[in-house]
């Protein structure tokens, strides 16, 4: 059951026939440029122009509508009035185009009257199954098909590099820098308004594309994120993805009214989706130039530790410097390497990392020292430097670098600094396929990428489970106190319904009571025990200090009861309007070795709901000190998120004080985490302080708000990623035999995985792979654990073996591109055959696949699998020949 349905892009990427629809023989015009582009590129489909004033454009036979083009246009390329592409777009409907370029502008972006004829283009689209690209776009080119449907001048290069960009300008200066250096395109997409097709779509496709080797983005905006999220994700794992999102510090970002939203921007978030999505982002043209040079001479990061190879003491120690500021350390090289270098290089040599090679360097220097780097296990990269001296030959040294750098897996960047005397040595360098710079900050900054795209694919690999070994949190008692505020329409939590909601996740809270009168705070005062802390309880006032409205270290019952007064006057003085339930009371938590921190979570209008940590306390603003993570974490990844922030340092033995317990603020960080998968209507929260010390963590004050969630497809839709399906884990008991647990598969699974296919009959491990395969490689063990549950699923069915958990089975479906069907697949292990395996998990998937709203799900079998055929038939699939050939049949199941 490998066959997989085509692309319904293929009309898009894969035209067979062409038509220019607004195609111009008026010199200039963007008309008469499309056609002479496609004619430039030689087009190897067929080609038409469609325009009512000509019989023929540039030799190009021109017919009046789109309907008397000859039947089988795949692709339309539009660039006419804005006035009337509805009406074109409705013509290519109704003749069976199924997808359109749209170059024309002036719509949204023109105002009102624009998104009036948006909205009836799009319509006009939906209505006919037909999918447009832009409008207001540069256009699209395949150089591999000699498709260049654009107004750009020129033809780039084919090759493996996928480009998807919202600017059509970014595009041109991206072509125009590439075509001199000869790095080649797969695709280029200008997505323009990106009103129907978006990003996720493309890199989708692209992901799938045997000629796109890596995928480059600009982005200014995302329409939506869970595509976006999961597409970025599915590509990481496969292909190297660079992007640059400008935008960075918008002037309009909305005024946060609580402490975390108001150190967060807009683009923390956006960093935090791209850490986990595996991906690396880069912030100028210049970068994202370089970084193109990078992945178009097939540089693949190993790691993060870099050595640097100089001839010039000061250039050393510049590069030093930036990798310092960015977070990158250098190598530390092992004995053998040190000893190697020693025999090869004057006795006056740097004796560590930069490696100065002395100003007098020449060539064989170069080849030794680079050799003996990249030998080096400790040794991730190698920046190889130069700075012009009367002793050097630049050219020759390069060569040596080339040289040094052959069959090595682990990039190699160069920095030929000067001009004159070095553009030999640097066009060498780069006819070798190695990045060159001519001053160490941007080659150390294209290593400080390579290395984040290390990082950020560990982070790609973490898939959360679920807490449920640390206790598991009240769900119903959280849905009690969220229904009732909805209830009210009150969007504040009040402190004491805030901490009950933190304490159904079983993250440690102050203990808190209100108080209605001044006689009541004493008495309550009392039973807590002296000193207190007194706080204003009010849905109207967020900041409590803002209106005096905080006491701490209350002792005695006639201080108790004038700070009660003394806080509802102020607030009155101050907030008049304010409503007032009381004054909260509750113990001075004292914690002499405490750090003050926060814990927020903030709602991204994109992407949903983030996370944040950082430095706590009432000058937490000023601090700004923070780290942005997507949910769902887990220890991994909370860990990674601590360590970002200046406070970690803090966090350790200090001054005398003894290290805080990482794992009880982990666990809080955790739990965190799993609030925000469970409660939709979360859309803020603030716990600052959060008191850490040796003995623990605990919540001091929250502060939580909620928004009404829309209807939701499924629990977590209010999520960029989707979590650890937890819910769907359960057990089956056989007529003989263990229990059998069936949940849904996990990263950690992938030896479970290698062992259960190991053992496999030839006869199954054919009848499932269609192939003889003894042992899955290492690409297809990822492919199988690590996956994206929102848009597949795969359920392995395990017992208790010898060694822990064996597997006995498992089924999946991933996602058609067209988000309507879905493909399975099933696998049982042999000795399990007949025993009515198969059966329940197929039911436990199809019924995930149409609650998902799926409407068709679908598999190919060998003809000879009369097993499999009879399971299906048995489980209502209409048995069908496959287009693919007769030793195949289709299985297809109606799951709306």
């Amino acid at each position: 059951m490998g066959v997989s349905e085509k692309h319904y892009l293929t009309p898009l990427f894969e035209p067979q026939s062409v038509a220019l629809i607004g195609a111009s023989e008026r010199a200039g015009s963007i008309g008469a440029v499309l056609v002479a582009n496609m004619l430039a590129a030689k087009y190897r489909g067929a080609l038409y122009a469609v325009n009512p004033k000509y019989k023929s454009v540039q030799g190009v036979q021109c017919f009046d509508v789109i309907g008397k083009a000859p039947p089988r246009v795949d692709l339309a390329v539009i660039a006419t009035p804005p006035r009337v592409v509805p009406e074109v777009i409705e013509q290519c409907g109704r003749a069976g185009v199924r997808a359109a370029v749209v170059i024309t502008a002036g719509f949204s972006e023109i105002g009102p009257a624009g998104a009036k004829l948006e909205r009836a283009m799009l319509e006009n689209a939906r209505r006919h199954r037909l999918r447009v690209v832009g409008p207001n776009c540069l256009g699209l080119m395949r150089p591999e098909l000699g498709l260049n449907a654009t107004f750009a001048r020129g033809t780039p290069y084919a090759g493996s590099l996928g480009l998807i960009s919202q600017s059509g300008a970014i595009c041109t200066a991206l072509l125009d820098w590439a075509r001199p250096h000869k790095v080649g395109f797969s695709s280029v997409v200008s997505l323009g308004g990106s009103t129907d097709v978006d990003f996720g779509e493309i890199i989708d496709y692209l992901v799938e594309d045997p000629k796109t080797d890596h995928i480059l983005l600009y982005i200014e905006g995302v329409r939506s994120a869970r595509r976006f999220v999961s597409a970025l994700r599915a590509a990481a794992r496969v292909k190297p993805v660079i992007l640059m999102k400008v935008g960075r510090h918008p002037a309009g970002s909305r005024a946060a009214v609580s402490h975390t939203g108001a150190i967060v921007g807009l683009d923390d978030v956006f960093d935090a989706v791209v850490k986990r999505a595996g991906v690396v982002r880069v912030t100028t043209i210049g970068q994202l130039v370089a970084a193109a040079q990078a992945l178009a001479a097939h540089v693949r990061p190993q790691g993060e530790r870099l050595a640097i190879v100089t001839n010039g003491g000061g250039p050393g120690v510049m590069a030093a410097d930036r990798a310092a500021d960015l977070g990158i350390p250098l190598a530390q090289f092992t004995q053998p390497t040190i000893e190697a270098l020693k025999r090869s290089l004057p006795e006056s040599w740097s004796h560590g990392n930069p490696i100065d090679l002395i100003g007098d360097a020449h060539p064989e220097r170069y080849r030794t020292a680079v050799a003996a780097c990249l030998a080096d296990e400790q040794v991730d990269g190698v920046l190889a430097m130069l700075a012009p001296q009367a002793m050097t030959a630049p050219a020759d040294a390069a060569r040596a670098v080339i040289e040094a750098a052959k069959g090595s897996s682990k990039p190699v960047l160069a920095c030929w600094m000067g001009e004159e005397q070095t553009a030999e040595a640097r066009r060498l360098l780069g006819e070798a396929r190695i990045p060159v710079f001519r001053t160490p900050d941007p080659a150390v900054q294209m290593f400080g990428h390579l290395s984040s795209f290390y990082r950020n694919q560990r982070a790609l690999l973490q898939t959360p489970g679920p807490l449920a070994a640390q206790g598991v949190p009240d769900l119903e008692g959280a849905r009690l106190i969220v229904e009732a505020a909805l209830a009210e329409r009150r969007a504040l939590l009040s402190e004491m319904e805030s901490k009950a909601l933190l304490a159904a996740f079983r993250i440690p809270i102050a203990h808190t009571v209100v108080a209605r009168s001044a006689h009541e705070a004493m008495l309550i005062a009392g039973e807590l025990g002296v000193p207190v802390a007194m706080k204003i309880d009010s849905p109207d006032i967020t900041h409590k200090s803002d209106v005096n409205g905080v006491r701490l270290n209350v002792a005695g019952a006639p201080a108790v009861q004038s700070a009660y007064q003394q806080i509802l006057d102020d607030v009155k003085r101050l907030r008049p309007e304010a409503r007032v339930n009381g004054v909260t009371v509750e113990p001075m938590v004292r914690r002499q070795n405490g750090r003050e921190l926060m814990v927020g979570v903030i709602r991204d209008p994109v992407f949903g709901p983030a996370i944040v940590f950082g430095t706590g306390g009432t000058a937490v603003e000023v601090h700004r000190d923070r780290a942005v993570a997507l949910p769902p974490l887990n220890q991994f990844l909370v860990a990674d998120m601590i360590r970002g922030t200046r406070v970690a340092k803090l966090l350790g033995e200090f001054r005398r004080m003894p290290p805080v317990d990482m794992d009880a603020l982990e666990e809080v960080l955790l739990r965190v985490s799993e609030l925000v998968c469970e409660v939709p209507a979360l859309a803020e929260l603030d716990i600052n302080p959060l008191i850490a010390d040796e003995a623990g963590a605990i919540a001091v004050d929250a502060r939580v708000v909620l928004r009404p969630p829309p209807p939701q497809r499924d629990r977590y839709a209010h999520m960029a990623i989707h979590p650890y399906p937890a819910h769907l884990v359960g057990t089956w008991q056989p007529a003989q035999g263990p229990a059998v647990t069936l949940r849904p598969i996990r990263p950690e699974d992938a030896e479970l995985e290698r062992a259960f296919v190991r053992k496999l009959s030839p006869e199954s491990r054919y009848f499932r792979f269609m192939d003889t395969l003894r042992e899955l490689t290492p690409s297809m063990l990822v492919r199988f654990t690590q996956i994206d549950y929102d848009r597949e699923m795969a359920f392995v069915a395990t017992v208790p073996g010898n060694a822990g958990e064996e597997e006995i089975g498992v089924c999946r479906y991933i996602t058609n591109p067209d988000a309507e069907s879905c493909e399975f697949a099933l696998v049982i292990a042999d000795d399990w055959h007949r025993r009515e395996l198969g059966r329940r998990l197929m039911t436990q998937l199809i019924d995930v696949a149409r609650a998902r709203g799926l409407r068709n799900m679908v598999g190919h079998v060998l003809a000879e699998n009369r097993g499999m055929l009879s399971l299906c038939q048995g489980l209502g699939f209409v048995i069908s020949d496959s287009p693919e050939g007769p030793m195949l049949k289709r299985a297809t199941l109606a799951l709306a």
